[in-house]
Parts: structure tokens; C-alpha cells; sequence
């Protein structure tokens, strides 16, 4: 006998194995509600033991920025030879200390030594040809003197004649025409006479000149000789300066031209630091600025003498004079300087970190009040040093920022921890 059921009602109802489907289809839905809400707002979970929190504060700000500077000579000089030539000797090898003068290699030059074979044969010719036009010119002297003498002797017995011949012409001994012929000739010697004499006047002022010209090249070839002779002692390169010889980059039997850098010369007396800054330091660093290290307890202090103006892979190089030199310094050795740019003062700021790397300074997270949720925001980094950054816009005293990486974050603008 069938019996009727009693009708399930009131909450009962929604326990039932019909309402179970019901249920699933509702959980899932509200999972996908949550899950979108979450994640809207191009937003991001991370595990908040993941990242680096940091306080902004308000407090004193030391303006310096440490550097890395290497010792280095303040005088380096370059060693090029004089004359170039084939590497024969060399004398001394790197690391050396050396005076002023002294030999450090021997090169030769068979094209010089040719010269030098040449310029002394031609001396020799020139020298020769000298002394063959002095003793021509000797020669012509006396044979105008010899023509000088016999025309004064042939002068004066016109003369005679001529006053012979006149005296004889006044008693009419004579015909007029032997008087007259008497008196022609002697004009006409002495007037060959008058003109030996000047032309031997001439010719020894020509001789003069001739022979002071010669002379003075003569005495250009003696002195192009010595210069070409001056020209193989320069074949042994020598020290410029005293100090070590920090660079030989030449072998034997190695071809070297003149004026070739080979190698360098660095004083042991003065030293410098030189440094590699960060170009976004360029429009601050002045030469005069101060710059810090210590060594073995004692603080040391140094002056920028010079900036250099090109960048090469984001920094430029400057170099540092010592007020007061350590002891037994080497080339090379290096130290940690705390460059100062400016007094300490008052700011916002935040340690460093290393989410400036792919914002650039230009944004950052900053966690809500709970600490649950960070959000992008954008600030204005000022100066900065090796501890921190100075926040000229974009933060308050007392809020907390995430300074560790952003590179897992991507552009998510809301960070859920």
C-alpha cells in the first residue's frame, strides 16, 4: 500500500540532492567574481616577503657621491724616438728606474748612414772645388797685377818720350807729326793703364764675394754634416725625465718610425687619483671640488685638478691631486673617495635601492596604510648619494615605498601584497 510523502519545505529545500547542482554553478560563479575582482585594475599579487620596504623620511642630506679612483703618475711622459730605425739593443727593460739621459735602446738606420756617406763626399767635393777657384782666382790676380805693371812701365816711357819729343817739337827739331804721335801714345797707355787698374779693382771685389759665398756654403754643408752626424746619435733613445719606465712596446729586430710612441716614462716623485664618475654627476663636477678616503686610519684629502669633457659608457674621467701623499703609494693601487658637491641640508628621502634601475627615478610603489596594497605613483628624484635619494616631489614623510626590484612587476599599476 503506496504512502504519501510529506513536501520538504521552507531551508530544508535548498539541502536537497536536486539543489546540490545548484550550489557548484553558484561557488563557481562567485570564485570567478572574486578572482576578477582581484585582478582588475591591471593588478598584480605578490608575496609581500618578496620585496624591500623603506620609510620616507625627512632628515639631513649629505650631498657626495662615492667614486673609485686608481694611482697614477701626475707627470707621464712619452718615449718616441728622433729617427726611426730597426730596434738593435735594447738596454733597459719596463719597471726600470731611470735618470734623465739615460740609454734605453739602440736603433739602426742604414738609409742615415748613406746620408751621412753622401753628405761627407760632397763635402769633400765642395771643398775641393774652393780651393781649385781660390787658387784660380789667385792666378788671374797676378796675371792682371803682371798686365797692371808692364802698362805703368810702358806709361811712363811714353811719358818720357812724349816729353822728349814735345821739348824737341818747341826748338822745331821735329816735324809736328812725330810730336804728335809721341803725345797719342802715351795718352793711350795710360789710359790702358787707368783701366787695368780699375778692372783689378773690380775683379777683387768680385773675388771677394765669390769667394765669401763659397765660404758660407761651405760652412752650411760643415753644419748640415754635423747635423746628419747629431742625427745617428739620436738613434739611442733616451730617457726624457727621471722616474720609472712604466711602458717598453718594442721587440728586436722591430721596426720603428719616427715620433712612434714605444713607451712612457712616469715620475715616482707626484701622484694623482684617476676617477670614472657617472655622467649624471657632469654638470656638478668642478675642478676645486673635495674629495676624502681613508687608509690605515688616517683621513686624506684631495683636490679636483681636472675634468675631462668626453663620456665614454656613462662616464667621464677626472683627476684628483693629493694635499698630503700616503706612504709607498703604487701605480694602480686604488681607493674609495667620497666625493663632496655641496653642503648637507634638509630633505625628503628614501634609502637607495634597486627599483631606480627600471623606473629611472621617475615613479614608484607606495604602500597604503595597511601595508596590503602598493600603487604606482610618480615622484621627482633630486641629488643623491651613495645611501640615499632626495624626493623633490611625489612622497611624504612617513609613508612606505617598495625599493627593491621592479623587473618581475611589468607595468601593473597596483601591486597586491
Amino acid at each position: 500500500m503506496d504512502r504519501e510523502l510529506p513536501k520538504i519545505k521552507g531551508i530544508r529545500k535548498a539541502f536537497t540532492k536536486k539543489s546540490l547542482p545548484w550550489w557548484g554553478g553558484s561557488i563557481l560563479v562567485i570564485f570567478i567574481i572574486v578572482l576578477l575582482a582581484t585582478t582588475s585594475g591591471n593588478s598584480m599579487k605578490v608575496d609581500k616577503e618578496s620585496v624591500t620596504t623603506a620609510r620616507v623620511e625627512r632628515g639631513e642630506f649629505n650631498d657626495y657621491t662615492r667614486i673609485t679612483g686608481s694611482v697614477q703618475p701626475l707627470v707621464s711622459v712619452q718615449l718616441s724616438p728622433h729617427e726611426g730605425g730597426i730596434v738593435q739593443e735594447i738596454l733597459i727593460e719596463e719597471g726600470s728606474k731611470v735618470k734623465a739621459g739615460d740609454p734605453i735602446l739602440v736603433l739602426s738606420n742604414d738609409n742615415l748612414d748613406l746620408q751621412i756617406l753622401n753628405a761627407e763626399a760632397e763635402l769633400a767635393e765642395k771643398e775641393n772645388i774652393l780651393r781649385n777657384t781660390m787658387i784660380q782666382m789667385e792666378q788671374q790676380k797676378l796675371s792682371v797685377r803682371q798686365e797692371e805693371l808692364q802698362l805703368s812701365t810702358e806709361a811712363q816711357r811714353n811719358l818720357r818720350n812724349y816729353k822728349q819729343q814735345e821739348s824737341l817739337y818747341k826748338d822745331k827739331l821735329i816735324p809736328k807729326e812725330d810730336y804728335l804721335k809721341a803725345k797719342e801714345d802715351y795718352e793711350l797707355s795710360q789710359k790702358r793703364y787707368e783701366l787695368v787698374k780699375e778692372r783689378s779693382v773690380q775683379d777683387s771685389l768680385y773675388r771677394s764675394v765669390e769667394i765669401q759665398q763659397m765660404q758660407q756654403s761651405l760652412s752650411n754643408m760643415r753644419l748640415n754634416m754635423e747635423m746628419i752626424r747629431g742625427r745617428k746619435e739620436k738613434l739611442i733613445v733616451r730617457a726624457p725625465i727621471d722616474g720609472e719606465l712604466g711602458l717598453l712596446d718594442v721587440n728586436l729586430g722591430q721596426s720603428v718610425g719616427e715620433g712612434a710612441m714605444i713607451g712612457q716614462i712616469n715620475s715616482i716623485d707626484t701622484y694623482k687619483l684617476e676617477t670614472q664618475i657617472d655622467e649624471h654627476y657632469i654638470d656638478r663636477v668642478v675642478p676645486g671640488l673635495i674629495a676624502n678616503f681613508d687608509r690605515q686610519g688616517k683621513r686624506y684629502e684631495m683636490v679636483l685638478r681636472k675634468v675631462y669633457p668626453e663620456v665614454r659608457e656613462g662616464k667621464f674621467k677626472a683627476d684628483f691631486k693629493f694635499e698630503e701623499e700616503p706612504n709607498n703609494l703604487r701605480r694602480g693601487q686604488t681607493f674609495y673617495l667620497d666625493l663632496q658637491l655641496g653642503q648637507p641640508e634638509e630633505a625628503v628621502i628614501i634609502p637607495r635601492g634597486t627599483f631606480y634601475q627600471k623606473t629611472g627615478g621617475r615613479w614608484i610603489y607606495v604602500l597604503d596604510k595597511n601595508g596590503n596594497k602598493a600603487t604606482r605613483r610618480e615622484i621627482k628624484i633630486g641629488r643623491q648619494n651613495p645611501q640615499y635619494y632626495e624626493i623633490t616631489e611625489g612622497l611624504e614623510p612617513g609613508e612606505q615605498v617598495i625599493i627593491s626590484s621592479y623587473d618581475r612587476f611589468g607595468d601593473n599599476e597596483t601591486l597586491i601584497l
